[in-house]
């Protein structure tokens, strides 16, 4: 069996015995090994003396026969009670010593029994026997423990999604694992430096480790910065006053690419053993992965809402017959990139105005947005009504991305009449604003496409000049456990009261429905200026 380091080192000891002689040849003996004694002269004293705060003994040696209670008594109330059942208990006595009063001693809790006299080369043997074993179990449960703590703060770290979260369940784990103040740095997705460190608390303060995060401009600023906290280099002048301490004393380090900041995790260095250290690796090590998933999630997410913006429209066309503002927020930055568009085209039968959604949150999802927007416009060019659009976008479907849904609402505004033709596929109802703030919702539609059903003709709806037509999609007010016609009705009453042009009323729009991030959003308003008999092109 290997030796530990801290087998052979003092213990304070709690003897137990009513004979003042055999208390001093005891802690005699003891002494001069160099454990520390306390004594006790009864079995209520000495448990009296476990139930003070403060730090308990590492062992008790217990004699049978005490004036007021057993000395196997008292090893039951030490062995029964959480605080003190680690404790190991050496039964002594010089009358208890049949084969049954040690059989019974050792039954009821002890550890160890001992007959006097005693030789003083047996008590010591059996003490460092006792402790060896008392240690050596005590840093097993330590040791599981703080592995059942790697693994909860590893949890953590690996459920982060954004670098807040990494650094502060970072920091905590670590003060959770080793019971200490804590100091974390990295450099965040975006490449801004960040640091979070745990409050330094009285031992033994029955509280969870709570880490704040800051920003440490400093990183960002110098380019050896990271360098030198990395390397455990002393004090540097950056370095906010608070955390100057710990940078002096132990660092660890978790793994990066080369070309980015690594991971760092800086606790004092009595804070560790050589179990600790491998275990605050562990953490850095999980941190600095974690990191990078969420590096290569933000670049990757980055350039798909590049690739899908690209997607969509660069400029709207200028008519006499319509004033248009668009709007088109991606979802937050933890979820993937979505298919809704707008679009909008000037041909000769009038201005065609559209906004879709294809189902589903992926890249294929927006690559089919893309294909579904250059054929609609295509079509749209080509002089189709907006039925056929549809029908014919419905085939492509069919043809190309077999199984893909697709909402979309088209509308030809006629350059000539007041007259809106709107052929609606499954998409959230038009919203039309009178002039004199009236809202009405154009319900009627056919099917999605990719269904492969027929869809029936446009509608045909009259509109007064100066009205606003109001094209969204469901990412601006479907909400989770709330009704859709309740959502529809908030959107309603939100553009009855907006400003009267397009831009304002967008804004708006987002002002008062403020988007949650679960999805995209596209918003197209259209101010109706009066018909006029000669065709644009824009």
């Amino acid at each position: 069996m290997t030796q530990h380091s801290d087998d052979q080192a003092p213990a304070h000891i709690l003897v137990v015995d009513d004979d003042p002689t055999n208390r001093y040849v005891l802690s005699t003996t003891l002494g001069r090994a160099g454990h520390r004694v306390t004594t006790a002269d009864d079995g209520t004293r000495a448990l009296e003396l476990l139930r003070r705060p403060g730090e308990l003994p590492e062992i008790a040696i217990v004699d049978v026969r005490l004036p007021d209670m057993s000395g196997f008594e008292v090893c039951e109330h030490i062995k029964d009670t959480p605080a003190t059942a680690a404790i190991p208990v050496i039964n002594i006595s010089a009358s208890a010593i049949t084969v049954d009063d040690r059989t019974r001693g050792l039954y009821r809790g002890a550890d160890a029994y001992l007959v006097e006299p005693i030789a003083p080369g047996e008590l010591l043997a059996t003490v460092t026997a006792t402790l060896r074993y008392a240690r050596a179990r005590r840093r097993a449960e330590l040791l599981a423990d703080r592995l059942r703590l790697l693994n909860r703060a590893t949890l953590a770290v690996y459920s982060a999604t954004t670098a807040h979260e990494l650094i502060k369940a970072t920091a905590e784990g670590a003060a959770s694992i080793l019971r200490c103040e804590v100091a974390v740095f990295l450099s965040t997705p975006q490449g801004s430096a960040l640091a979070a460190h745990t409050r330094d608390e009285p031992e033994g303060t029955p509280r969870a480790a709570e880490a704040r995060v800051q920003p440490v401009p400093a990183l960002d600023e110098r380019p050896d910065a990271w360098t030198d906290l990395a390397g455990g280099r002393p004090d540097p002048a950056w370095l906010p006053p608070r955390l100057k301490n710990l940078v002096r004393r132990h660092t660890v380090v978790g793994p990066a690419k080369s070309e980015r900041p690594p991971v760092v995790i800086v606790v004092p260095a009595d804070a560790t053993t050589p179990d600790d250290d491998q275990l605050l690796h562990q953490l850095a090590r999980a941190s600095g992965l974690a990191l990078e998933a969420l590096r290569s999630y933000s670049e990757e997410h980055a350039l798909a809402l590049t690739l899908q913006r690209s997607f969509l429209p660069e400029n709207l066309p200028r008519t006499a017959r319509a004033d248009l503002a668009v709007r088109y927020l991606p979802a937050g930055e933890r979820t993937e990139i979505g298919g809704d568009f707008y679009e909008a085209i000037s041909t000769a039968g009038g201005l065609v105005v559209a906004v879709g959604d294809v189902a589903g949150h992926s890249l294929d999802a927006a690559m089919v947005m893309g294909q579904v927007r250059h054929a609609l416009r295509a079509y749209a060019l080509e002089g189709h009504p907006p039925h056929v659009i549809l029908s014919r976008l419905d085939h492509l479907l069919a043809s190309v991305q077999p199984g893909t849904a697709v909402t979309l609402c088209v509308v030809l505004i006629d350059y000539a009449s007041d007259v809106l033709h709107i052929a609606n596929a499954g998409h959230l109802p038009p919203l039309l604003r009178s002039p004199d703030g009236g809202t009405v919702f154009v319900d009627e539609h056919g099917p999605m496409l990719g269904l492969g059903l027929p869809h029936p003709p446009a509608h045909r709806v009259s509109v007064e000049t100066g009205s606003l037509l109001l094209l969204v999609t469901d990412g601006l007010i479907e909400r989770r456990h709330v009704h859709l016609q309740d959502s529809l009705d908030a959107l309603a009453r939100v553009l009855a009261e907006a400003p009267q042009a397009p831009e304002d009323v967008c804004a708006a729009l987002l002002d008062r429905i403020p988007p949650d991030g679960s999805d995209d959003i596209a918003i197209m308003a259209v101010q109706l200026n009066a018909p006029h008999a000669a065709a644009e092109r824009g």
